[in-house]
């Protein structure tokens, strides 16, 4: 099974998740179950304290789960999220963040992600996420 370029999969991301095409959301890599996505800086997604806003890391982060499972599956997962559990360890800043994500175990009815959100240009974990995805048959 191929691994879709990241244009390729990245459109197949803004298709599948309009809100993350709007936002700007790249793939920056993606390759046997390990992802990472950026969000770029916007105003539009900053809450008080000038900071990136929950919501905003929330959904980069299902989307970078989202990636790192088309990088298993040649392009081609209707799998869905069926929990989430998000840990703000830290302020992400106003600048652009990278979402790193993971695939612990993928089962047949089951995935297991785990995902790191950071500001671009900072080492320091802003958000850990854990994450479990249902697998949908095609």
């Amino acid at each position: 099974m191929q691994t879709p370029s990241l244009a390729e999969m990245q459109a197949i991301i803004h298709r599948g998740v309009p809100l993350a095409g709007a936002w700007g959301v790249e793939v920056i890599s993606a390759a046997d179950g390990v992802a990472v996505v950026r969000l770029p800086a916007q105003p539009l997604l900053l809450r008080p304290g000038n900071t990136v806003s929950g919501p905003a890391l929330m959904g980069l982060a299902d989307v970078a789960m989202w990636a790192a499972l088309l990088s298993v599956t040649g392009g081609k997962d209707e799998s869905v999220t069926s929990s989430m559990t998000v840990n703000f360890l830290r302020p992400a800043g106003s600048g652009p963040v990278l979402a790193e994500a993971r695939i612990v175990k993928r089962g047949r009815r089951m995935v297991f992600g785990d995902i790191m959100l950071r500001a671009e240009g900072s080492d320091a974990i802003a958000v850990h996420v854990t994450t479990t995805w249902a697998v949908i048959a095609p």
